[in-house]
């Protein structure tokens, strides 16, 4: 009797029927508890909390504490999720996650502009030295850049380089970030197709290219004058003659006394001789540099004088082949990219045994993979953009002073050749030129990719 009695505490103990024959919930284990007919509940389980939901789960043990049904608790999702979203970042500023992510970019854009910038210096006075009459050749461009500045000339405008890649690479990778977990969301895989990896990037790439533009701008100005000797001002008794008049003249241009006097001895032919020609003329200083044409762009290379002359709508100049360009690169990059990610994936899934149900269970590939793979696709997004990239690049040297604009808005000056050269904004005269400096491009634009991908993960593999 005594055992009987003794089971039978111990049954009633642990949940047996009562009695009245009906269970009695609050004899069951905190860990069974739960209301009948709902599915168990994260708080009836005694499972321990992770450190960063530390908050969520004394927020709990008070409520419950306070009401009898713990069910209740999980119905106030917008507070849980408001408790939830402030203890991840508190837990990714505690950690230092993402200060380590901004870091390792960082430091990988750095590396991989100090790499290949030659390569764009080269690149750039390749396309700008070219004209319908000449074509400089590599080993031209090469000596001029020796005789001129020497090796510091190719890592002129580095700076600006380094913050355009920064600002441009953040807002494309961003953005397609953004997109494709949209496109993600609610699939079991996590899987991205190559056509939506396009329109992603394509999206990334004009978002890129508003964000670009002026740096680029003052790249290839800076790039330019590597080149180039400053204009002689002439002597010092003309300039002391001409100082009142200088001091009237545009940014960056030069009196030229015998333009002056060669403009005075046409225009005193004519039958009606103002009183005094030469002080009207002095209103119009810019006539002193002789045919009016404006400064070369290697003399409009700072911010300063390039909104003095030109405006701030010249830090944009070039925006239309640049958004057209960075769409065409950023999509074909990234949807080429995708296609030998899954291509990976897929030959890593042949060693597996059992197969993997979806590509999750797959895993990463390689860093010097993913490295690879970038690389190429930077050099086949190149070749498919560099078209562009010329006809970007050219506008972005011509200075273009603000009452040539006015003048040009004025007179509803509209661009010359084919439909197609109209919407990218590409000069018919530079149909046979557009195409220089492809190799250079493909070659920059693929180390790049290499080493901001290989750099980064290398960064984060040791700051991790």
């Amino acid at each position: 009797m005594a055992a009987s009695k003794d089971q039978a505490d111990n049954l009633s103990s642990s949940g047996a029927p009562s009695q009245s024959g009906q269970l009695d919930p609050s004899s069951f284990p905190t860990h069974l508890r739960h209301p009948v007919g709902r599915r168990p509940r994260t708080a009836d389980f005694p499972l321990e909390q992770p450190a960063t939901n530390n908050s969520i789960a004394e927020h709990q043990r008070v409520y419950m504490k306070k009401n009898q049904n713990p069910g209740d608790f999980w119905e106030m999702s917008e507070l849980q999720q408001g408790w939830k979203s402030n203890a991840m970042v508190g837990s990714l500023l505690r950690d230092n996650t993402f200060a380590g992510h901004v870091v390792a970019a960082t430091g990988s854009v750095a590396v991989a502009s100090s790499l290949t910038y030659p390569l764009d210096t080269f690149k750039t006075l390749l396309q700008v030295g070219a004209g319908s009459g000449q074509k400089l050749s590599f080993s031209q461009v090469v000596d001029r850049v020796r005789s001129v500045s020497g090796f510091s000339g190719l890592y002129s405008g580095i700076g600006w380089s380094m913050l355009g890649m920064m600002s441009g690479m953040g807002a494309r990778f961003g953005i397609y970030e953004i997109l494709t977990a949209f496109y993600k969301d609610g699939r079991e895989d996590k899987y991205v197709y190559v056509s939506e990896a396009l329109l992603a990037g394509i999206a990334a790439g004009a978002t890129e290219a508003v964000v670009c533009t002026p740096f680029e701008l003052l790249k290839h100005r800076r790039q330019v004058s590597s080149t180039s000797h400053s204009r002689s001002m002439g002597s010092t008794k003309n300039l002391i003659e001409l100082a009142p008049v200088a001091s009237k003249l545009l940014p960056s241009y030069n009196p030229d006394l015998k333009a002056w006097n060669q403009t005075l001895g046409v225009l005193s032919t004519l039958p009606e001789k103002h009183s005094n020609m030469a002080v009207a003329l002095k209103q119009y200083p810019w006539m002193l540099t002789g045919s009016g044409r404006p400064p070369l762009a290697s003399e409009v290379k700072r911010t300063a004088d390039i909104i003095s002359l030109e405006g701030w709508k010249a830090l944009w100049r070039g925006l239309r082949p640049g958004i057209i360009r960075d769409c065409v690169f950023s999509g074909v990059f990234f949807s080429t990219w995708q296609f030998f990610h899954i291509g990976m994936l897929n030959w890593k899934a042949l060693d597996i045994n059992p197969p993997p149900r979806s590509i999750d269970g797959i895993g990463p590939v390689s860093p010097l993979a993913a490295s690879l793979a970038a690389g190429v696709s930077g050099s086949i997004a190149a070749a498919a953009s560099h078209t562009l990239d010329t006809a970007k690049c050219r506008s972005q040297c011509i200075v273009i002073p603000k009452y040539i604009a006015m003048e040009r808005k004025l007179l509803k000056w509209k661009a010359t050749g084919i439909w197609i050269e109209r919407v990218t904004g590409t000069s018919p005269a530079d149909r046979s030129i557009l195409f220089r400096g492809i190799w250079l491009r493909m070659a920059r634009s693929g180390l790049a990719s290499f080493a901001v991908v290989g750099s980064y993960f290398f960064a984060v593999d040791h700051i991790f």
